[in-house]
């Protein structure tokens, strides 16, 4: 048997552009919302190629068969959004805003070290958050 090509979109760093918002998500405290914004539009990016890839791949395997086509970017593109971009993006979102309202009440820390803090966390929740997702 053939050796499998590996999935441009699954097993090479590409797949990371689809946790883009994340990282936006993280720094959301500190730089401006179209930043953030941007970082939806690469993620985006990347679950719509993701898609287009998986329906080039089922139009080859099954060319006389439209609706597999369909159904194999449909798929890609739904799971992609709320596995790559809507859950962990809204994740990261509710833990930051939490993180830096709870700083804000608990400590004297100024703004700019509670702000820090909070990208700190949410950086470092993205891969407790995106390693089950992957599995």
């Amino acid at each position: 048997m053939g050796q499998e090509e590996p999935d441009l979109y699954r097993d090479t760093w590409v797949r990371y552009l689809g946790y883009a918002n994340e990282v936006g998500e993280s720094f959301r405290p500190l730089v401006p919302v179209p930043l953030v914004w941007a970082s939806y539009g690469v993620a985006t990016a990347y679950v719509t190629a993701d898609a287009i890839d998986k329906g080039r791949k089922a139009a080859a395997a099954h060319p006389q068969d439209p609706t597999r086509v369909g159904v194999a970017v449909v798929d890609t593109f739904v799971w992609q959004s709320l596995a790559s971009v809507a859950i962990p993006g809204f994740t990261i979102n509710r833990l930051c805003a939490a993180s830096l309202a709870l700083l804000g009440a608990l400590t004297r820390w100024p703004l700019p070290v509670r702000r820090w803090s909070t990208t700190a966390l949410g950086l470092a929740a993205i891969p407790l958050i995106i390693t089950p997702i992957d599995r």
